[in-house]
């Protein structure tokens, strides 16, 4: 007897613990509407910086070619 109650107990304690997240993860569409604004707001975020990282690096690159062209116009003379 004891074995079987504390197999329902168990079976009891389980469907409490698997309906519990199922109603965590219904949210409504104001929240969802929040949620896609926010990952929105962050991808713009990475984005800008990557491209700022980008345009850096073209400065960079454009002076160090600047910079090697001036250098091989005063050897030629």
């Amino acid at each position: 007897m004891k074995r079987i109650a504390a197999f329902i107990l168990l079976l009891a304690a389980l469907s409490v613990a698997w309906s519990v997240p199922v109603q965590a993860q219904r949210t409504s569409t104001a929240e969802n509407m929040r949620r896609s604004r926010k990952e929105a707001k962050q991808q713009q975020r990475v984005s800008k910086k990557l491209s700022k990282k980008q345009r850096k690096a073209m400065k960079k690159y454009d002076k160090a070619r600047r910079k090697a062209a001036k250098r091989a116009n005063r050897r030629a003379r």
